[in-house]
Order: structure tokens, then C-alpha cells, then sequence
């Protein structure tokens, strides 16, 4: 049986898929970009937060309700690329690619949800 600490640094090696995301209104195109350090569940957060009305950001939450989940998209921008086994907290470089995404797409007023 492997020790807590065994479990933990084997933990530390699992490699989630990092980057930008963006959540895409397919009716009028606004969008909300974000950075995470796991692509592969940040999906399932945000839609329950929109699902149970609780999300952080009031005028996406707003026309999830009006317009209705189908018509948002969830989509990946871009991956990090990963080091092979090292345990790596990939956090700055999903939040600095997320900046850079915003400053180029500037989803504000009509265009999105910043």
C-alpha cells in the first residue's frame, strides 16, 4: 500500500490540460474568456453556477437565463504545453494566455462579457 506521501507526489504528476477557454453566446457572439489549469473541468463549474443562477459574472448569468444553456458553447483556445513529468502549477501561464486573449479580442460591452 503506498504511503500518503507516495499518493500525493503521484497526485503532483498528473498532467490536466491547461489554458484559455471561452464560453460563446451562439445568438448575439459574446463571449467570456478565462484561463484554467484544468480544461477539462472548468466547463462543469461555470455551468452549474449558470444552472443554479449563482454565477460571478451578473450579464452572463443574465442572458443565460433569457436566451437558455443551448445557446452557449464552450470552447477551448488554447493548451499550455506541459513538461513531462514535473509536477508543474501552471496557474501564472493560463492567467497571463487568458490576459493576452482579452487584450486581442477586447470582449467588452456589445462583444462580451468583461
Amino acid at each position: 500500500m503506498k504511503t500518503k506521501k507516495e499518493l500525493k507526489e503521484a497526485y503532483n504528476l498528473i498532467k490536466n490540460k491547461a489554458g484559455v477557454f471561452q464560453i460563446r453566446n451562439t445568438v448575439n457572439g459574446k463571449i467570456y474568456i478565462e484561463g484554467s489549469v484544468n480544461l477539462d473541468k472548468i466547463w462543469n463549474r461555470h455551468r452549474s453556477e449558470l444552472r443554479l443562477g449563482a454565477h460571478r459574472n451578473v450579464s452572463l448569468q443574465k442572458e443565460w437565463n433569457g436566451f437558455g444553456e443551448d445557446s452557449f458553447q464552450y470552447e477551448i483556445l488554447s493548451e499550455i504545453k506541459q513538461e513531462e513529468n514535473l509536477p508543474t502549477d501552471y496557474t501564472k501561464e493560463a492567467k497571463q494566455l487568458a490576459k493576452m486573449f482579452i487584450e486581442e479580442t477586447k470582449p467588452f460591452g456589445d462583444k462580451g462579457y468583461h
